[in-house]
């Protein structure tokens, strides 16, 4: 009986993790800071030449100064970019980073992703190349990443930290009861110490399982029976479907799904990962919050 409920949260857990290394960016952090300062050894001098092992943080480096950025990940979320057309790809999908590749665009600093870019960094900092592991959770962190890798190439942080600004200067007055699935065996919800979580609270959402701790293996996220969900019974109901196209039909396929109110009102919204879940890009942060201050709008 264990067996057969682990392998489901297995299953889950590899497909969220295998996402989440497509873009290299860990949205559960070890710390409160995006910096781990026991993962970095960063030169003195302003970079020049970054290397981005982080979709994020290769989209923040572009914006502060598309100049400094030489080589970066190959997530989706660049593929059809033409700001990146012309950055040389230092991995490819789930490969792990190229250390040939990154060595021979003579980087004077490279970030990676805390618990994805963690052996590459390690192997460039034992060839005395900068480097530097961020975590990002919140937006707190968001906001301090961006300000110390704008510190890092010298380059002002205000006008990014002015737009993260207007990404909130929309949200909605309305605090409606609110559900974020990101899958159905088992059936997982973002707690406050993600950054779904951390986002549906900037909206003003009353996330229904905020406060709630359990035993899932993916940190920030908490199980839930079929009873939870019915017992929680949300004004809006979010589902996340990039990490399983088929989340939204499979579930309702449930017996619950019928008797929930967001269901009866037709408050039932996808969303995609990037943005929501992993924050992914700049751009994929503001659509995620684009779409949050429609839905939260919303009267039913």
């Amino acid at each position: 009986m264990l067996r057969r409920w682990l392998l489901p949260v297995f299953g889950v857990l590899l497909t969220i993790l295998i996402a989440a290394c497509d873009n290299a960016t860990i949205q559960q952090p070890l710390t409160n800071s995006p910096i781990n300062p026991n993962s970095q050894e960063v030169a003195k001098a302003p970079a020049k030449r970054v290397v981005a092992l982080s979709s994020l943080a290769a989209d923040i480096i572009y914006q502060l100064d598309a100049t400094k950025l030489v080589g970066i990940t190959g997530s989706r979320l660049f593929k059809n970019d033409a700001r990146f057309a012309n950055i040389p790809r230092v991995s490819e999908g789930q490969t792990p980073p190229n250390l040939e590749k990154i060595i021979a665009l003579k980087p004077d600093l490279v970030i990676g992703a805390e618990g994805f870019s963690n052996q590459p960094i390690q192997k460039l900092k034992d060839l005395k190349i900068p480097t530097l592991l961020t975590q990002v959770k919140n937006w707190e962190a968001l906001e301090k990443l961006t300000q110390q890798l704008a510190e890092l190439i010298n380059a002002d942080p205000q006008p990014l930290l002015n737009r993260y600004k207007d990404f909130l200067a929309t949200k909605s007055n309305q605090s409606p009861s609110t559900l974020v699935l990101v899958s159905r065996q088992p059936i997982l919800a973002p707690n406050k110490n993600s950054w779904a979580g951390d986002l549906l609270a900037k909206f003003q959402a009353k996330n229904l399982v905020a406060e709630l701790q359990g035993t899932s293996p993916i940190g920030g996220y908490v199980t839930l029976s079929a009873e939870k969900v019915l017992e929680a019974n949300p004004d809006i109901l979010i589902v996340v479907n990039n990490a399983d196209p088929q989340l939204l039909d499979s579930l309702k396929k449930e017996a619950f799904w019928q008797k929930l109110q967001a269901t009866q009102n037709n408050r039932v919204y996808t969303f995609d990962y990037y943005g929501l879940v992993n924050p992914g890009s700049i751009n994929a942060i503001e659509k995620a919050c684009q779409q949050l201050t429609q839905v939260l709008s919303t009267k039913s």
